[in-house]
């Protein structure tokens, strides 16, 4: 049934690339809120058999990038909506790689270009778990939400950064998040 391993295999990685959503969640150290994120628009990468990233879009909280930042504790959960089901969980310590910094301008063309990237989220996994999700519903993809994009492309660069200045500075715990004018 469920089943523990110390990285992703071939065939965990070719059915994490077939799913169309995946969850992150995270916590700050010490009390505070646990965060758990859906995410999509083909933004995860698997890197290796122990490391993955994915890109941090724009968004009305910062809480992954906060919470990494404090204490690094990261899971992402895939769920198969189709075919056999299936739940694959990835546990490890994740960092955040902000823009101009040497590991995100290495990373970024891994991913599609798109605007309103806050970091890319990068996770060294120590720990698989597949189990089975026989509750998880059976649901059809239809196709990606295209708000998001619209709504960043109806922005500057300095009205995005003016966004990320006013809702992801901290997280909701207080944590510092994004420093727009900082250093990267």
């Amino acid at each position: 049934m469920g089943r523990m391993t110390d990285r992703i295999d071939e065939a965990t990685e070719a059915w994490i690339q077939r799913q169309h959503v995946f969850f992150v969640a995270t916590a700050p150290s010490r009390g505070g809120s646990v965060n758990v994120s859906p995410k999509g628009l083909d933004t995860f990468r698997i890197l290796g058999p122990n490391e993955v990233a994915y890109l941090d879009l724009t968004g009305s909280g910062a809480e992954t990038i906060a919470h990494t930042r404090d204490d690094g504790r990261i899971t992402f959960m895939f769920c198969a909506f189709d075919g056999p089901a299936r739940i694959v969980r990835l546990f490890g310590t994740g960092t955040p790689q902000m823009p101009g910094s040497p590991r995100f301008e290495e990373l970024r063309p891994v991913f599609p270009k798109r605007r309103g990237v806050r970091a890319i989220i990068t996770a060294e996994i120590d720990r698989v778990q597949d189990s089975c999700g026989y509750s998880v519903p059976k649901m059809d993809f239809v196709e990606d939400r295209s708000r998001l994009d619209r709504w960043v492309d109806d922005r500057t660069d300095e009205d995005l950064h003016a966004y990320w200045r006013e809702k992801n500075a901290t997280s909701i715990d207080g944590l510092p998040a994004i420093d727009v004018d900082g250093d990267p």
